[in-house]
């Protein structure tokens, strides 16, 4: 795709999002009682399964800054001291890295000097986000989730980095799985990064990943998602418009104000899915509570 191209979509995917009442909140106003409620039916087993790998702490091609995750407490000595002792954690990690689970908020990506909506890149500070930050999702976001299986419907265990996922892959996986996204809903687009990884090892992901075509979020603007997640980055590596590293987010998170979810795990929600023949749940992400910040570790629940 050509940057005059890519930058045609973007502006009229922006200006779609004049459609919703609280503008500010960007695709989450598409999530309405209503629909939480109808969502909540979804529930038929009472079955839970994270979305979410666990949080990596060595170093790895894909992840050269791991989180850092060490004990306080209790000191040497303390151990068999007599009386009350706690077990104390320290904990700190790179929230948009390549390798954990984690929820992109509206304040996250700048395109030409502008946020989401046209706030001001300024409002971004090094002491935080003054605007569009994660406190939108401090309640949580609950809906119904839908998972399109893109390698399933190739019939290959996973893609290979650099492939991209297509509007007509989307349509032929809801065809293939008797589902069908609709307003409201949070999409899951497996392309099988995680399988892949667990089955070869990590990669250099940042140079080379399987994720969505820039002009498939269309598809995602027309059916009206409220939040997009993948068990990828969601964009692909090399960027398919050479001048814009990570289209996907850009018309995601700047043109459409819809939350990402990147790098989740869908490995174990699969065979759940299949065995019932049902690829829609009940949804549950509930982010840390980080007023001014761009993004955070999440562990999105389904529940089926």
């Amino acid at each position: 795709m050509s940057e005059a191209a890519f930058r045609s979509l973007y502006r009229r995917l922006r200006d779609r999002t004049a459609d919703g009442g609280h503008p500010e909140r960007g695709t989450l106003s598409r999530i309405t009682p209503e629909r939480v409620v109808a969502a909540a039916s979804q529930v038929r087993h009472g079955r839970t399964v994270s979305l979410a790998a666990p949080i990596e702490t060595r170093p790895g091609p894909d992840d050269p800054q791991p989180a850092s995750h060490r004990m306080i407490a209790p000191t040497h000595g303390q151990l068999d001291a007599h009386g009350e002792q706690f077990a104390r954690d320290w904990f700190a990690m790179n929230v948009h890295g390549d390798t954990d689970s984690h929820l992109d908020a509206l304040c996250h990506v700048v395109f030409d000097g502008e946020l989401y909506g046209g706030a001001p890149a300024s409002t971004v500070t090094p002491r935080g986000a003054g605007t569009l930050t994660l406190d939108l999702v401090r309640d949580g976001i609950v809906g119904r989730g839908v998972l399109l299986d893109i390698p399933r419907l190739r019939g290959v265990p996973w893609l290979e980095p650099g492939d991209h996922v297509t509007a007509d892959d989307l349509e032929a996986a809801e065809t293939a799985q008797d589902v069908t996204v609709g307003p409201g809903d949070l999409l899951f687009v497996r392309v099988g990064h995680r399988r892949r990884r667990q089955r070869l090892g990590a990669w250099d992901a940042a140079r080379s990943r399987a994720g969505l075509h820039p002009a498939a979020m269309r598809f995602v603007a027309e059916r009206g998602v409220a939040v997009l997640g993948s068990d990828g980055n969601n964009d692909t590596a090399p960027s398919a418009v050479t001048e814009v590293p990570f289209p996907v987010h850009v018309l995601a998170v700047n043109a459409l104000g819809l939350h990402l979810m990147d790098y989740l795990d869908f490995e174990d929600l699969v065979p759940e899915c299949e065995r019932r023949a049902r690829w829609e749940f009940l949804c549950v992400v509930a982010p840390l509570r980080l007023p001014a910040a761009t993004g955070s570790p999440v562990n999105p629940i389904a529940v089926l």
